[in-house]
């Protein structure tokens, strides 16, 4: 009788311990809210229908919402304090900013809600709150757009001097969002890399100037041949970035701009707002290169017509995808981890192959 009294309050103890680490399918269906950064651009879109397709692959229910614009910050609280509200199986979270939404990570750990992070994720998010996250790697990809710029530059940068010195512009949307920074930085770093092997360049011949959350503790920052300006505007809006475009604009001539890096669909569409849809670059312009993250209608036209030397676009359908799969996963207490979801390169000479056409949202 003892041993069975034993074994019974084993069996108990177990299965507290299950219910305590381990999430389980709460009653009714399962329940899965997609909070992104913003509806603002086609991106978003995109990842809603990978999302959809997830969904229904797995008979989940799924909701997907985001604030008018990548800078309304609070908006997108309130969303994550809505989706929790009612009672979520996980959640699928872009975080505009982690600070602001840390009690509600606190919260999510207490009640075993796990969080997927997706596009940028959830940077500095306190431990055991992000089960997972789906995204470009989004360093590594904007190293690509510096790879593909330097070999057209190359020899101006060969030959600038303290007295006629050239300018890089590496155009990010905020300095906030993760992924946009890592973009910023990575350009940054592959482009530094390159200057100083390929263009056989000293990094006192370096200065990286602009705003301090792009400019890391070792970057060069005392030369005076080349310069790499780490821009970014106001704020997120549209009008902001659009405003700072066309301020670079004004100074291609002044400063000897050699291309432009813009790090999101963003800072894409406001160069080209500044320059009557890209049709200015080529003519008051010329020689001057630039290079954009992600697609939309207008990029992919820029590219087409060559206005823009080309872009990096990610796999955002992919990455819709991917989240809810990984959420799915999470709430069944099955492992998951990071999936990287993948960059390339296009321009007018692959942008119609159909492993770039795929990607290419409108």
């Amino acid at each position: 009788m003892r041993s069975s009294r034993r074994a019974g309050t084993a069996i108990v103890a177990l299965i507290l311990l299950v219910a305590t680490t381990v999430p389980v399918f709460a009653a009714g269906p399962i329940f899965i809210p997609m909070i992104s950064k913003g509806f603002q651009h086609q991106f978003w879109q995109t990842v809603m229908k990978g999302a959809k397709a997830a969904a229904d692959k797995y008979n989940v229910v799924m909701t997907f919402e985001g604030p008018p614009t990548e800078a309304d910050i609070q908006p997108q609280v309130q969303m994550l304090v809505n989706a929790m509200a009612k009672n979520p199986s996980a959640i699928c979270l872009a975080a505009l900013d982690t600070n602001s939404v840390m009690d509600q990570l606190n919260e999510a750990i207490r009640r075993h809600i796990p969080i997927i992070g997706f596009d940028s994720g959830v940077p500095n998010a306190p431990k055991g709150a992000i089960y997972a996250t789906a995204a470009t790697n989004s360093y590594n990809a904007a190293g690509v757009a510096a790879q593909k710029m330097f070999p057209v530059i190359k020899d101006k940068i060969m030959a600038a001097t303290a007295s006629n010195p050239v300018t890089i512009i590496d155009f990010n949307q905020d300095a906030t969002s993760q992924s946009v920074t890592d973009r910023g930085k990575g350009f940054r770093d592959m482009m530094i890399k390159l200057i100083t092997t390929d263009g056989k360049r000293s990094l006192s011949d370096i200065k990286v100037t602009g705003n301090p959350a792009y400019i890391a503790s070792d970057s060069p920052t005392s030369g005076k041949a080349i310069i790499l300006d780490m821009v970014v505007p106001a704020s997120p809006r549209d009008t902001d970035a659009t405003n700072t475009a066309q301020a670079v604009l004004n100074r291609v001539k002044r400063d000897n701009i050699l291309g432009i890096f813009c790090s999101n669909e963003g800072t894409a569409r406001a160069v080209l707002s500044a320059s009557n849809d890209g049709t200015a670059l080529p003519t008051q312009y010329p020689g001057l290169v630039v290079i954009g993250f992600d697609a939309g209608a207008a990029q992919k036209a820029a590219v087409r017509n060559k206005y823009f030397f080309g872009a990096i676009t990610q796999d955002p359908y992919m990455i819709g995808y991917d989240a809810i799969e990984l959420a799915y996963k999470a709430i069944n207490g099955q492992p998951v981890s990071n999936v990287d979801t993948g960059a390339k390169f296009y321009d007018t000479s692959n942008m119609d192959q159909p492993d770039i056409a795929q990607l290419l949202y409108d």
